[in-house]
């Protein structure tokens, strides 16, 4: 956790240092001519976005891992790329290849999982009875 601290504020230093260049020596040279006043407020929001980055990063790496492949039998989703028999389905969020159990499913189809072989799943047109009501 240090390391990644000490990285992130001397890449952070670095290139607050990089902004302030390109706005006192680089923009002038191309002609351009900017008042003072706006390179704070660059560089106070460059700070706000590494802060916010380096604290969305460190989170994502504090989760556990999640241990095995998460069932996904009976959940319902909805096609993405048409299954002629085989695409994608997006279900909870996330793309799965999948194929259809019978026949072709459209883009935009309403699916159910009906099997599940690793990353691969097998699915079926959704009914009435297996849609939220």
């Amino acid at each position: 956790m240090r390391g990644r601290l000490a990285a992130a504020i001397i890449t952070t230093a670095i290139e607050e240092a990089a902004i302030a260049v390109a706005y006192l020596w680089g923009l002038p040279a191309l002609g351009v001519d900017w008042p003072f006043w706006p390179l704070p407020v660059l560089m106070l929001v460059w700070l706000g976005f590494a802060v916010f980055s380096f604290n969305k990063g460190t989170k994502a790496l504090e989760r556990k891992p999640v241990p095995g492949l998460p069932s996904v039998l009976g959940c319902k989703g909805k096609v993405v790329k048409a299954l002629k028999p085989s695409g994608l389905v997006s279900i909870g969020g996330e793309l799965w290849t999948a194929r259809a159990e019978e026949g072709e499913l459209a883009e935009g189809e309403e699916v159910v999982v009906v099997k599940q072989d690793r990353t691969r799943l097998t699915v079926r047109r959704a009914t009435r009875q297996d849609l939220p009501r």
